[in-house]
């Protein structure tokens, strides 16, 4: 019972946790938009948040090295992805200074990353009053 409350509070916890990185992202997107040469980024959500639960969504194993009994052992190590890989946006009106911010897709961006940040808040709200709830009866 306890497991599996736990992994659909991983779950949130994975899921806020990037949709708070992507909003630093987009926040430096919009706070560079005068900057020459700077490029926009961003990353893949849901590429990032599947990766980060395993397959099947699943979380991944905490990092391990295996201890070494013999010189004829190989080492080997599992390690748990990083942060999320920052890709780079393709502009689709370039401008002459090298700056690929577009104001436009980034507040959208943003907006939609803020609407859906509040979204995973309120369920995760949600679960906690259900479980308290079930608790107390």
């Amino acid at each position: 019972m306890i497991d599996r409350i736990s992994k659909d509070f991983d779950f949130q916890q994975q899921a806020l946790a990037l949709r708070q990185q992507r909003q630093e992202i987009l926040a430096s997107n919009i706070a560079n938009a005068d900057t020459p040469n700077y490029k926009a980024r961003d990353i893949d959500f849901n590429a990032t948040l599947r990766e980060a639960l395993g397959e099947g969504g699943l979380p991944r194993l905490p990092d391990t090295a295996l201890t070494l009994t013999s010189a004829r052992h190989i080492p080997a190590r599992a390690h748990t992805t990083g942060p999320a890989q920052e890709l780079y946006r393709v502009p689709t009106q370039p401008s002459l200074d090298g700056n690929t911010v577009e104001m436009n897709v980034e507040r959208v961006q943003f907006a939609d990353n803020t609407a859906k940040y509040q979204t995973d808040l309120s369920v995760l709200n949600t679960q906690i009053k259900q479980l308290i709830a079930a608790m107390q009866q």
